[in-house]
């Protein structure tokens, strides 16, 4: 079946209504929007319905994703957070990289592919999905456990091996099939290369924190800042001839140190979700179905040693290190599948000419295979391993001392007992006050200079957008007793678009479970928000003036008596 279409509008329209509909499927069966991306892609490609002829403009909007894509890992790389990663996320992510990488060259070798090709497959192999881990253990409540904590720190090992890879791989595709002239070539990209190095480093080091200061006040325009930056800067790689993605990775890694950094990537969450369609379309239309059979069986054994193999060799690290074998099963289950980055790192292999697309299909195949059953593999973890515990002993030391002892393995923080969203000065007096209390504190605002002033009380303060879902699923919500929005409602219609009812919606949708307490300026408001899920309702005017009444009519009956 071919559909031909006279305009690219109506393309794009039909591709993304096919994907939101495929996408309900797959929400319906639990599984990630990745999964369905990809079949959007087979289903629209010229094997099935024959959707996609704006090639070109889709191959665009793919490369444009992919520059946001690695301009958000590029945010999490800052120096200071890879500082502070504890042995365990080193040595359990590096452990894993390394066993993986070996046996999958050494199963690929033994199925009669290339050794070339064998060892893209299994670099592609050792990529585990952040995006997907942490949506799964954000949903089961559990980015604040033991497991899950050591899960996050070594994914932020993996994504710095992703960034080596890509860098290497850059490094190695510079002057290929450039006989004449190639040194030169590769001289003067390095240089190149060198100059943009440079220029991002004096960046961050003079420029970085006071300019976002400055766009940081409008939220709007910080989105369209980050954007125009990451694709300026995947511009100037791509034209020095080192590639989109590792100038997207820099432009990432610029903002990286900067306060802001964790709105920016919440804000720009949506926007690779929805540029990251377009990648997986062209990979999925790009796919030759008629090859695709004699891949079944390598992409099966490829899938069942990542998802049995990958689990494995973290609960033997683990548990040698001392950690329960109950703890290294759930933090292990989180490393079996392979990523979106699998599937990029072997699209920069096609261009370079080492891997085929049919290559690029196997991977694919095993990244469906994998991604779909290890969903199910973390949500219903605790019930594997409850049928699987009677064989797990091998992985546990008969002292787990690392446990007993509290040690997490990992820069984790001790929990908050509240956070108080808005920090001007009733937000700041009301911190203030439970900080004396004795309670931990965590303070959020999108004002800088609010935070910097509750920074200076001696508090720990976040920077981002309380009414952005995205930012709420990454705080620490796990342990905090209440959520007190401490930004007065004013006085009109209540809508959805109400910042305290979409501070309530995001607290919903990341299954918190705590107190929430919301503040109004009205107290006919107090009722609309305690039937909207406020379970305490502040209302600082009537409240001052209570309070005020009463010390002067005390005042007044100790002058008459």
């Amino acid at each position: 079946m071919d559909i031909a279409f006279q305009s690219i509008f109506y393309e794009i329209a039909v591709l993304v209504l096919l994907a939101a509909g495929v996408g309900f499927l797959g929400l319906l069966a639990r599984q990630p929007l990745v999964v369905a991306f990809i079949a959007v892609g087979v289903l629209a490609g010229p094997d099935a319905l024959g959707l996609v002829t704006s090639t070109d403009f889709i191959n665009t909007l793919s490369q444009i994703s992919i520059a946001v894509l690695l301009f958000l890992v590029g945010l999490k790389l800052d120096v200071s957070l890879v500082k502070n990663l504890g042995k365990v996320a080193v040595a359990t992510g590096l452990g894993q990289i390394g066993f993986t990488a070996a046996f999958g060259f050494l199963i690929c070798v033994a199925l009669g592919i290339d050794p070339l090709v064998s060892v893209y497959i299994a670099i592609a192999l050792t990529f585990s999905s952040t995006i997907i881990i942490v949506k799964l253990l954000s949903d089961k409540q559990e980015i604040g456990a033991l497991h899950g904590k050591i899960a996050l720190g070594f994914l932020i090992v993996q994504d710095i091996f992703v960034v080596l890879a890509m860098v290497t791989l850059s490094a190695i595709g510079v002057g290929v099939g450039d006989e004449t002239g190639g040194l030169i070539e590769v001289a003067t990209v390095f240089a190149g290369g060198a100059a943009m190095l440079a220029a991002v480093m004096l960046f961050i080091r003079y420029v970085a924190d006071p300019l976002m200061g400055l766009i940081a006040r409008s939220p709007e325009l910080m989105v369209i800042f980050a954007v125009g930056w990451a694709a300026g800067l995947a511009a100037a790689g791509d034209f020095l001839g080192f590639g989109k993605e590792l100038g997207g990775l820099l432009a990432g890694v610029s903002l990286a140190s900067t306060q802001f950094r964790e709105a920016i990537g919440s804000r720009l969450a949506s926007l690779r979700d929805f540029l990251l369609l377009f990648f997986f379309i062209s990979l999925g239309a790009g796919l030759d179905l008629s090859t695709l059979g004699a891949q079944v069986w390598p992409a099966i054994i490829l899938s069942l040693f990542v998802l049995i193999g990958n689990p494995l060799i973290v609960m033997a690290i683990m548990g040698y290190m001392g950690y329960r074998k109950r703890t290294g099963f759930l933090a292990g289950l989180t490393v079996a599948q392979i990523s979106e980055f699998s599937l990029i790192f072997m699209a920069m292999g096609i261009t370079i000419g080492h891997v085929t697309d049919a290559d690029l299909g196997l991977v694919t195949l095993v990244g469906l295979v994998t991604i779909a059953l290890s969903v199910y593999m973390i949500t219903w973890s605790h019930k594997l391993y409850d049928w699987l515990e009677p064989f797990l002993g091998i992985f546990e030391r008969r002292h787990a001392f690392r446990e007993e002892d509290g040690d997490e393995g990992s820069a984790s923080s001790i929990p908050h007992d509240f956070i108080i969203i808005g920090l001007g000065r009733y937000g700041c007096r009301i911190g203030a006050g439970l900080g004396e209390r004795g309670y931990r504190v965590l303070g959020v605002d999108f004002d800088p200079d609010a935070l910097k002033n509750w920074r200076e009380l001696g508090f720990e303060g976040r920077f981002g957008d309380a009414t952005d879902p995205e930012f709420i699923a990454h705080l620490p919500l796990g342990q905090v007793r209440a959520v007190i929005s401490a930004v007065p409602r004013e006085k009109g219609a209540l809508t959805e678009a109400d910042p305290q009812l979409a501070l309530l919606h995001g607290l919903k949708s990341a299954n918190y479970r705590g107190k929430v307490a919301l503040a109004v300026n009205y107290a006919q408001d107090a009722e609309a928000m305690q039937e909207r899920g406020a379970d305490y309702v502040l209302t600082p005017f009537d409240d001052a003036a209570s309070y005020a009444v009463e010390i002067l009519d005390g005042d007044l009956e100790k002058k008459a008596g």
